[in-house]
């Protein structure tokens, strides 16, 4: 199911700003340099969408109700929202939805925590102003003026580094019962977390902002392992 929706929300993406990647010299962009022709990839997007929802709902009405609407959100970015003010609304929609497609689809069938899905919705919109730094004199380029375009690179840098800690910091000061001996590596994993946070900012500042999204992908998998070993306050109620 999120391998599907992930396809279709990537195709998409490629297919609707095909004219715009041409227009900035986009290499990276298969359709661009005329690899793959756009129909193929805007079919490919159609079918992995449709074949999403069947999968989604192999999750349960609930959780697949909910990775349908992630989905959306990311589609509604790709169709326009990218250029407008609202562009980090989709991103923390998709990401703060993420916990509750697993809880929802577990065998408990409950929703996560407050701060699982708090946090992840800081991660996601974190992600948002930090994805757009590399692009951002294209992107200006090409008329798309969203959120972080309109701040500028300083300060959405510095919103996007701040997003990012935040998220950290509710997970490593909230959860239950820690797993067990896993409950050892808490502090390192924190520290591991905060560490990329530091190096997103770092990055940027030295003109590496590709280095900086990887660096907030690590941050994310750091913190995903921070709540994993401290335990999902709701999963230990009474």
């Amino acid at each position: 199911a999120v391998l599907c929706g992930q396809l279709c929300v990537g195709w998409s993406n490629d297919y609707l700003d095909r004219e715009r990647d041409r227009s900035a010299g986009r290499t990276d962009r298969p359709i661009a340099v005329g690899a793959v022709r756009a129909r193929s990839v805007g079919v490919a997007s159609l079918l992995a969408g449709a074949a999403s929802v069947p999968l989604s709902y192999r999750s349960g009405r609930r959780a697949g109700t909910v990775h349908l609407t992630a989905i959306a959100a990311a589609l509604a970015y790709n169709a326009g929202l990218k250029s407008t003010v609202w562009s980090v609304v989709p991103y923390s929609a998709a990401f703060g939805s993420v916990p509750a497609f697993v809880a929802l689809g577990g065998p408990a069938g409950r929703p996560p925590g407050a701060a699982a899905t708090v946090a992840a919705a800081l991660m996601g919109a974190g992600a948002h102003f930090v994805n757009t730094l590399p692009d951002l004199d294209a992107d200006a380029a090409t008329g798309v003026h969203g959120l972080p375009q309109r701040m500028g690179r300083k300060a959405a840098t510095v919103t996007g580094v701040a997003l990012l800690g935040a998220s950290v910091a509710v997970v490593a000061t909230t959860g239950g019962q820690p797993l067990g001996p896993l409950g050892r590596i808490t502090t390192p994993l924190t520290a591991t977390a905060a560490g990329s946070v530091a190096g997103v900012l770092a990055a940027t500042v030295c003109g590496r902002e590709r280095l900086a999204w990887t660096l907030s992908l690590a941050t994310a998998a750091a913190t995903v392992g921070v709540y994993l070993v401290r335990g999902d306050p709701a999963s230990t109620r009474g």
